[in-house]
């Protein structure tokens, strides 16, 4: 729903109702008119923002419901003694994450006036004058927190079950406090330099690069972090045999994942569809009820469209591949295909998402087979899902972008996608951001990780790895087992069983059950 301004003038407005005999009165009846015509165009810019910040508020709280997936998620891919471990730093991620993105990383990415590089208007560190200051509210805020802590949480993944407590606290707050806000200044603030939404049309190629929900600016980073961690924390002991052959260390909890693979599901509708921001806009007058409205609805079926179909690709390439069908593999191949269409998710036809979907699961696999040859080990395929899939989506975006959906969502005539017939700017400008993200990742991340490292503030010891994190530093386990079933408090070791007098007699031979 537009809402354009008209100016209304009573003595143009008096000119067309005066008669000859009564000019004064006219002039009157003008006044009242423009008068009641200028509070109802006030109330209608009022019910717009209101719609559209309750729109907004809403797509925050599903959004933020993802990192229940994330914890589910992460959790039932450990093993049972690092539950407690990765649930704590899922509720850390989001903790940390609100303080640091509150006093410094909001304003670092979309603080106004600023530069291309970074945002850096004192009014919004702390909030300390918004939104007096901007032409948003609160809402987008906490949006945008809840984009920050999905990154967090995703690099969490990738350095599970070997990690020590205070490496989380240092660098979720380091990676949402100046890592993350400064990408998404680069590409969503209307004064960064690759962003598609410049104020000032000087667009990177003419096009600036488009990553509509964050398949570079939250899924790279994210990924790309995890794989610094990882790379410099090495693979969990046992991991790989002495022969440098894979071991699977499988997560203990298969209904954890499906159930967090569900939530991520359904909080991806926030992620996507959300990034529009506000949905009472509209777009061709000449076509009846299209709007901003109509483009929220699409982008939620190619996210769905490419989700599905990359599950469905990895289901039987799995099983082609392994041999087995495997629920574990089929939910990363879902969430591989959420990553990559991303991106792309309001500019693309519903085709082309199936397109997306397709090729992210190859993708997903190609970099698991690629990890285990270099003897990398990422218990939640972070790394690969979110990193590589969320660089795939990136390109996608360049190939199958639709000139009348990249009109209408970023205004103008600007390049498409190469293969819809928009040539190659687009897809320079994605190659750029590829690139950039994964330096800037580099360069940050992995020396914090590595000075972590050299501190012995990284990883754990071997003893503590051994038995768990929950019971060496979290007082206990997250599950409460009895005592005559707990098998590891048996002398004879995990074969023993519930000991049972064969008889009834004061001297009762044991007799082991297994």
């Amino acid at each position: 729903m537009d809402t354009a301004t008209t100016t209304c003038s009573a003595v143009d407005l008096a000119a067309l109702l005066s008669s000859s005999s009564n000019s004064t009165s006219s002039l009157s009846a003008a006044t009242f008119l423009c008068s009641q015509i200028s509070n109802i165009s006030n109330k209608l810019s009022d019910t717009t923002f209101a719609v559209d910040n309750t729109y907004l508020l809403f797509s925050a709280y599903l959004v933020f419901a993802m990192q229940l997936g994330f914890a589910m998620l992460c959790a039932g891919s450990v093993r049972a003694k690092n539950t407690m471990n990765i649930m704590l730093t899922n509720v850390l991620d989001a903790a940390a994450g609100a303080i640091s993105y509150y006093l410094f990383g909001f304003a670092f990415a979309f603080g106004t006036p600023s530069n291309g590089f970074i945002g850096r208007h004192h009014s919004f560190f702390a909030l300390s004058s918004y939104p007096e200051r901007s032409g948003s509210d609160f809402s987008f805020f906490l949006y945008q927190w809840a984009f920050a802590i999905a990154a967090a949480g995703i690099t969490s993944g990738s350095i599970a079950e070997r990690t020590q407590f205070v490496a989380y606290l240092i660098y979720s707050t380091f990676l949402t406090g100046f890592v993350y806000p400064t990408v998404s200044h680069w590409f969503w603030s209307s004064d960064g330099w690759a962003s598609a939404s410049r104020s000032d049309n000087n667009l990177l190629f003419g096009s600036g690069a488009i990553d509509f929900a964050g398949s570079g600016v939250v899924h790279m980073v994210g990924g790309i972090a995890g794989l610094w961690g990882a790379l410099v924390e090495g693979p969990r002991i046992g991991r790989f045999d002495r022969s440098g052959r894979s071991v699977a260390l499988r997560g203990h909890s298969a209904s954890l994942v499906v159930l967090g693979t569900f939530l991520l599901w359904f909080g991806w509708y926030g992620f996507n569809p959300g990034s529009f921001l506000t949905i009472l806009k509209g777009y061709d007058k000449s076509r009846p009820y299209y709007g901003q409205w109509s483009a929220v609805g699409r982008t939620a079926v190619t996210t769905t469209l490419s989700g599905c179909t990359a599950a469905l690709t990895t289901l039987f390439s799995k099983r082609l591949l392994a041999g087995h069908w495997n629920v574990i593999d089929v939910c990363n191949g879902l969430l591989g295909g959420f990553a990559a269409i991303t991106s792309g998710c309001a500019v693309v036809e519903p085709w082309a998402a199936i397109v997306c979907g397709f090729v992210a699961s190859w993708v997903l696999i190609g970099f698991n087979l690629l990890a285990k040859k270099l003897k990398y080990d990422d218990p939640l395929e972070a790394a690969q899902l979110h990193g590589g899939c969320g660089a795939w989506g990136l390109i996608f975006t360049g190939l199958f972008a639709s000139k009348q959906y990249v009109n209408e969502v970023y205004s103008g005539d600007r390049p498409y996608g190469l293969l819809m017939g928009g040539g190659g700017k687009l897809l320079a400008a994605q190659i750029v951001q590829i690139i950039v993200i994964a330096g800037w990742v580099t360069v940050t991340m992995g020396p914090l990780f590595y000075g972590l490292h050299k501190m012995n503030l990284l990883r754990i010891s071997a003893e503590d790895e051994m038995a768990g994190m929950d019971m060496t530093r979290h007082g206990g386990f997250a599950y409460a087992y009895n005592d005559e079933d707990d098998v590891s408090t048996k002398p004879w070791g995990h074969m023993a069983g519930r000991v049972e007098p064969t008889s009834r007699s004061s001297t009762p031979t044991p007799t082991l059950t297994v």
